[in-house]
């Protein structure tokens, strides 16, 4: 079921929201707990309801198996709960991929799997796990199989996150607030829901109609000149930036309306002045599990590896190469390997993983050089903050062509035209402006009739919403929003940019929500880019 559907909108969501509150406002509070369990299993199911035994299994063994840990601590059950969980999502996930490589290496002609992804598998596999690390270190620990249903099931984010941990949610859901209707969350929630909805039905399904034609077209075989490759490289860019945003605006307001707050999962990214800044702004609970539980355990053993045989760790401003690259190179670009592995089984994820993880190896060694020579991090300057922000947001492009490309040869076609070598050819609009068409000729250019104009203002108008406006969580700043934030942190806007529970406020929200629910309910809802991962 999707967020941007008549079937959510009109039917599951208030149906939903009732008898909760009609229940815990009576007192019954397990039975409200129950009821929204149920419901997200019925949303879950309302895909495919062949998958919900998988995910009621999965979470009861999970949880009988984190009992166990937090009260008897075992390494060997611990290792065989998280193999068992990667090997069912291996399953599902890329025995399609590993047999089709094995082909492509072998030579062989073995059958290859035609095996359906269950929706959200790899988010609510992500949770579990850390739920079995944590029972194991004895930091987790729950009796309540409803609350722990709750946890993992819980509509609002199971199908594309906010990635949530235990020890966020399952406080919440003990206390008794949450059972009675809070007009400041109800008025709060729905406004990030109908912000949410703007981006993704105005401004990401908008931006779709001139992706497709680009990527498609180059997996056919069909190499994009210039401007259509940095048109459909940029666009795309714009497409999942709203997509995403949109989807994380929308899960935390639903959220809200049950007195329930998710964690932060998107703090305008493309405003990240470089790529280590980039993914701590971008699908920020993956970065923090992938950060917490990979990372940081892979780096701490590498580093005790190395202390043990007498060579030196990391030092601040005297870190040697090889230090540096045992303990940061290594970890880091095995971290976005599986990172980009996680998102999806195809090459073209593995070489989007791999690229950020080169990307945040030079930005770390950068740090490090600068460490060295006593220079400060930050650079007051708008200029070069400017700079900074504009190549960060070029590189970023050229990692989401692989994300997007069907295969690496079409994304390599693609930044081919992006590099002008499909064809240098330029929009002739640009050929009437004083000085273009003669410059443009000796250089090698060439025109042609190029995308109409309404395409490129409303890019550019996108990109201006990206890199000026304040987020939704600036926006909202007053208040609490998602779990954690709050006002001492939230980059407050104060005046008329600031929300307030005001009439004029509920008007503006109120109409921009009466266009959006319109434009969602007159043409078929598209689905969530991260529906797919």
């Amino acid at each position: 079921m999707l967020f941007n559907s008549a079937a959510f909108i009109l039917g599951f969501l208030p149906v939903a929201w009732v008898v909760f509150f009609a229940l815990g406002t009576r007192g019954y509070f397990r039975a409200a707990v129950v009821w929204l369990t149920a419901a997200s299993l019925f949303f879950y199911g309302w895909w495919n309801p062949l998958y919900v035994p998988l995910l009621m299994s999965s979470m009861a063994a999970n949880y009988a198996l984190g009992r166990r840990l937090s009260r008897h601590q075992s390494r060997p059950l611990l290792l065989a709960g998280i193999a068992g969980n990667l090997l069912l999502l291996g399953y599902y996930k890329y025995a399609g991929f590993l047999v089709q490589t094995a082909n492509d290496v072998s030579g062989a002609a073995f059958p290859i799997p035609e095996i359906a992804l269950p929706l959200a598998m790899s988010f609510f596999t992500f949770q579990q796990i850390a739920f079995l690390i944590d029972a194991y270190d004895g930091v987790a620990e729950e009796t309540n199989f409803a609350n722990y249903g709750m946890f993992i099931t819980f509509f609002p984010h199971l199908i594309a996150g906010p990635i949530t941990h235990h020890k966020e949610m399952l406080p919440q859901f003990d206390d008794s607030r949450i059972f009675r209707p809070q007009p400041s969350m109800i008025a709060l929630g729905l406004t990030l829901f109908i912000i949410g909805l703007c981006k993704k039905v105005l401004l990401a399904d908008t931006a779709s109609h001139w992706v497709s034609p680009v990527f498609e077209g180059a997996a056919g075989g069909v190499p994009p000149v210039l401007t259509d490759a940095w048109l459909g490289a940029l666009s795309y860019a714009l497409q999942i930036y709203f997509d995403f945003s949109g989807y994380t605006d929308m899960a935390i307001g639903v959220g809200m309306l049950f007195g329930i707050r998710l964690p932060r999962n998107f703090n305008s990214p493309y405003k990240a002045r470089n790529i280590i800044e980039f993914w701590s702004r971008w699908h920020m609970t993956l970065t923090r599990f992938l950060t917490a539980y990979l990372y940081n355990p892979l780096a701490l053993h590498l580093t005790r590896a190395r202390l043990q045989k007498g060579k030196p760790g990391l030092k601040r401003g005297k870190t040697s190469p090889a230090a540096f690259l045992q303990l940061v190179a290594v970890p880091t670009v095995l971290t976005m390997f599986l990172a980009g592995l996680w998102h999806g089984a195809g090459w073209q994820f593995i070489a989007f993983g791999v690229l950020h993880g080169l990307y945040l190896t030079v930005n770390h060694a950068w740090r490090t050089f600068k460490a060295s020579r006593g220079w400060t991090m930050d650079s007051p300057r708008a200029f070069p903050r400017a700079v900074a922000v504009l190549t960060t947001f070029l590189c970023v492009i050229v990692a989401l062509v692989f994300f997007r490309a069907a295969s690496v040869p079409a994304a390599v076609s693609i930044l081919s035209g992006m590099l002008g070598q499909n064809g240098a050819v330029l929009p002739d609009i640009l050929a009437k402006l004083p000085g273009v068409w003669r410059t443009a000729t000796a250089l090698g250019f060439e025109f042609a009739p190029g995308p109409p104009l309404s395409q490129a203002l409303l890019l550019v108008a996108f990109l201006l919403i990206v890199w000026t406006l304040p987020n939704s969580q600036e926006w909202l700043g007053r208040f609490e929003t998602a779990f954690g934030s709050s006002v001492k942190d939230a980059a407050r806007r104060r005046g008329l940019l600031s929300w307030q529970p005001t009439m004029a406020f509920g008007v503006i929200v109120g109409v921009a929500g009466f266009f959006a629910i319109l434009r969602a309910l007159s043409a078929a809802p598209t689905e969530f880019l991260y529906f797919q991962f």
